[in-house]
């Protein structure tokens, strides 16, 4: 399977880039074709120009900016996303991708005023995130990230599709045995993706 891996973390040597590392690692072992597109590695530019809000709804020039990023959303089968939450939110990088590359003709197409979704290429998504506050203040906050990926990602790939949420709660009171057990959860899950 061609399985599209979008990181987002700016320290390689950080937790989340060794868990990236595994993931693209146990991935490839496993046999899938794996894209991985390290968005601070790439250099990806998350903000929505003039020009790109201007055309936005025109399919064709809208993906003119991002059309590698386009092609590849498209060629992928599934998707594996890898990044923190920060401040109950995705970083800004990949937020800025969402807004840049999810776009109508590529994940949605309007028909009468209304979405439609369409980025049906996509027959399974993982994600592997950390927190730095416990599940319980997650759930507090309404876990944004994790209502994101599951009700509006969910929506726009093909339907049915799996999905995996792992996530690593209270990172900033975790041990070398949280961590551990919790790169333990991933590789497992990347070996059965």
């Amino acid at each position: 399977m061609r399985v599209l891996v979008l990181h987002a973390h700016p320290v390689a040597e950080s937790y989340n880039g060794h868990l990236h590392r595994r993931i693209v690692d146990r991935l490839t072992a496993s046999g899938h074709d794996v894209d991985d597109c390290d968005l601070y590695a790439e250099d990806f530019d998350p903000r929505l120009t003039r020009d790109e809000r201007l055309n936005y709804h025109e399919i064709g020039p809208n993906t003119e900016s991002v059309k590698g990023y386009v092609e590849r959303l498209r060629a992928a089968e599934a998707l594996v996303m890898s990044y923190p939450v920060w401040n109950f939110g995705y970083p800004a990088i990949l937020k800025g991708f969402f807004d840049r590359v999810f776009l109508p003709g590529v994940s949605f197409e309007m028909r009468d005023g209304k979405a439609s979704p369409c980025l049906h290429n996509i027959r399974k998504v993982g994600v592997v995130t950390t927190y730095g506050g416990n599940r319980l203040r997650a759930f507090l906050v309404g876990d944004p990230p994790r209502k994101a990926v599951n009700r509006v990602l969910r929506v726009i790939v093909k339907p049915g599709a799996p999905f995996d949420y792992l996530a690593h709660y209270d990172m900033n009171r975790s041990t070398d045995e949280t961590r551990t057990r919790f790169i333990g959860r991933v590789e497992k899950a990347m070996d059965a993706f």
